[in-house]
């Protein structure tokens, strides 16, 4: 590549999507900046539950010891309930590996696949803020960012957004499209920590109530967590107060009710808007890919959020050491763009499509109730429908084993 490119791949954002690609480049040699925001730890609106084919990803990252020894919560089954109290369960060894999911926060994960990166080689820089992308001859070639106060830029032929649902190098594209930027959004997602829920031990409870749903599970600590969604209007009705909204949207969820009645906040509420679901741009702009939400936007009741991230980041890494050395011209970045579109259509397309038939269940408690009952009637269409959220099987060789 160019002598004057100060790295091969600039990458923003560090969570499972940005370091997962981080890491499976560096390991093929590339030089590679990833660039965060925050400074980790940091907590992350999110379900924190680690599907069981993450594993595998962290044994490939080689960060399954260090997940382990955050002492994760053993998940082995998720149970949906309708708005009245009916469920139905899928065992997690229905997602493919045999193995059970995980409780952990995205404090703990994200801060060990961070470091990872840097342990491998990636240059890795926290509370630094990418605020623009440089552009040459229509192609990204670079980002500035801040960091301690300071305006800096580098230089790279490829530069990949993790900077997940906010999209913000994306945004820096369509900067000039202000309905892109400031549309309201219909839906309000909330987060929270809790003790004294009475969540079923190893069991992830996934709540359906009008106008959204909501899952909590235990994590590490003693610890549950608490992330649902619901309506923006809802919520205005609500004061935008998350407690109330808890109680007065939430726990119209009998069972919802139940598990949160004596449930104590130990974490400030973390919210954010959400403007859609299912696929971006995955080039929004010469020399630009997107990988984790901010290529795509899975429901989150699907378990598989954190899941795909680490996909597509692996799958990013692949495409672009296939085409090492060979971006320094406008044809050749549309070969590696258009091989990477055709990859990641083949991999996630069909569980995007099938998810936003579901949804259409989740958002009705009518639908809900009725899907609900026609799962629970047969275990063989339920594992059917349950590997359909997910690409194809996949062999686990060395499954973490004796987590909390």
């Amino acid at each position: 590549m160019k002598s004057s490119y100060d790295y091969d791949v600039i990458i923003a954002g560090g969570g499972p999507g940005g370091s997962s690609a981080a890491i499976h480049l560096a390991l093929r040699g590339a030089r590679v900046l990833l660039a965060e925001q925050k400074t980790f730890p940091r907590q992350k609106l999110c379900g924190e539950f680690i599907s069981p084919e993450c594993v595998i990803h962290f044994e490939r990252l080689g960060v399954a010891a260090q997940m382990l020894s955050a002492d994760p919560t053993r998940l082995t089954e998720t149970i949906f309930y309708s708005r009245a109290g009916r469920k139905v369960s899928v065992p997690s060894t229905w997602f493919g590996t045999g193995g059970a999911a995980l409780g952990l926060s995205r404090a703990e994960m994200d801060e060990r696949l961070l470091r990872r990166a840097a342990e491998v080689g990636v240059t890795v820089l926290e509370d630094a803020p990418v605020v623009d992308l440089v552009f040459e001859n229509e192609a990204v070639c670079g980002v500035d960012l801040k960091n301690n106060g300071t305006k800096i830029s580098y230089r790279a032929p490829l530069t990949i957004d993790a900077t997940g649902r906010i999209r913000a190098l994306a945004r820096c594209v369509k900067r000039q499209e202000k309905r892109d930027l400031w549309q309201r959004a219909s839906l309000v997602a909330f987060k929270a920590h809790f003790e004294e829920t009475r969540v079923a031990s190893g069991a992830c409870e996934i709540y359906f109530y009008r106008g959204g749903y909501g899952g909590l599970s235990n994590i590490e600590g003693g610890l549950s967590n608490l992330c649902f969604i619901a309506s923006a209007r809802d919520v205005r009705a609500c004061g935008a107060d998350a407690n109330r909204a808890m109680r007065e949207i939430v726990c119209e969820n009998v069972r919802a009710a139940e598990a949160l009645a004596d449930a104590q906040i130990r974490s400030p509420w973390l919210a954010v808007s959400l403007d859609g679901f299912g696929r971006r741009k995955l080039a929004p702009a010469k020399g630009l890919i997107a990988v984790g939400d901010a290529a795509s936007f899975i429901d989150p009741f699907t378990g598989s959020g954190m899941l795909m991230a680490l996909e597509s980041g692996e799958l990013a890494a692949r495409v672009i050491a296939d085409h090492s050395g060979a971006m320094k011209t406008e044809g050749e970045f549309s070969e590696l763009a258009a091989d990477y579109r055709e990859a990641y259509v083949r991999k996630f397309n069909a569980r995007l499509r099938l998810c936003s038939l579901m949804r259409r269940a989740a958002f009705f408690p009518g639908l809900a109730e009725l899907a609900i009952r026609s799962f629970g009637a047969s275990d063989r269409f339920r594992r059917r429908i349950t590997r359909a959220t997910r690409s194809g099987s996949q062999k686990h060789e060395s499954p973490l084993v004796s987590p909390k």
